[in-house]
């Protein structure tokens, strides 16, 4: 496990400090694919050891606590040599979005994304909510739609206010429409260096939306969890061999 290095799903904490802060890698697993923590190993793949009862104390709370709703979690004590590493597995939830209180006392929202937790914007989160889902607004096609389409055929990547410039709408009826595109699967999310941006992400849908209508994607939810990828891969980030426990 620790010689696959932080990824998507893994991620490494030498120790636990405050709870708050474990919270956000926590629903950041839960609102994605799921994941592994394992603590008590560094960076670079160290096997630094911990005191497993401390350590689970500070995830329990974590989870209860600092996520809404709660977080679940498995949680495994492994041996390297005479330390201890405590492995804590999150599924994917079907509660999402989770959300974690933050330093300031506010909510928010995390996606694991590769090796990092990144905050969720209004977009997503409006695809995750369930009564957005329950009772979605209409969708509405005009010319100024039909401008941000063909932006988008022309291999476009547009970030939030280019799209709301385009479609001559408030930023909450902007929202809900990439919400509905996006969770339709037609338009794709790609966080760049600063936001997020908006592409196409399926030629056909799209067809099918505009000739057949959105009657064909209305159905009773949308997908729970829309793909979203960077611009730019950052990759995995290699273990130093020569800081991995030696073999039983």
């Amino acid at each position: 496990m620790i010689a696959e290095g932080e990824h998507q799903q893994q991620d490494f904490k030498t120790r636990i400090d405050d709870s708050r802060k474990i919270a956000r890698t926590l629903v950041a697993f839960a609102n994605a694919d799921g994941g592994r923590l394992l603590i008590g190993v560094k960076d670079n793949g160290t096997v630094s050891g911990v005191r497993v009862d401390e350590e689970l104390h500070m995830v329990e709370a974590a989870a209860e606590m600092y996520c809404r709703p709660a977080v679940a979690f498995q949680s495994q004590v492994w041996k390297a040599d005479i330390r201890s590493v405590v492995e804590v597995v999150v599924e994917p939830s079907r509660q999402r979005p989770h959300r974690c209180e933050t330093e300031d006392g506010d909510w928010q929202a995390y996606l694991r994304l590769e090796d990092e937790n990144i905050k969720v914007n209004a977009v997503l989160a409006r695809c995750w909510d369930h009564g957005f889902r329950a009772d979605r607004p209409a969708f509405e096609y005009d010319r100024n739609v039909g401008r941000l389409f063909k932006s988008w055929r022309n291999g476009k990547l547009l970030g939030f206010r280019q799209v709301m410039r385009t479609v001559r709408r408030a930023p909450a009826a902007v929202e809900d429409l990439l919400a509905l595109l996006v969770g339709w699967g037609i338009v794709e999310m790609v966080l760049g260096d600063r936001n997020f941006m908006y592409g196409l992400a399926d030629e056909e849908a799209l067809i099918n939306l505009e000739t057949r209508g959105p009657a064909l994607f209305d159905l009773s939810v949308l997908p729970p969890s829309p793909s979203v990828r960077r611009l730019k891969p950052r990759g995995v980030r290699p273990v130093d061999p020569r800081a991995l426990p030696p073999e039983s």
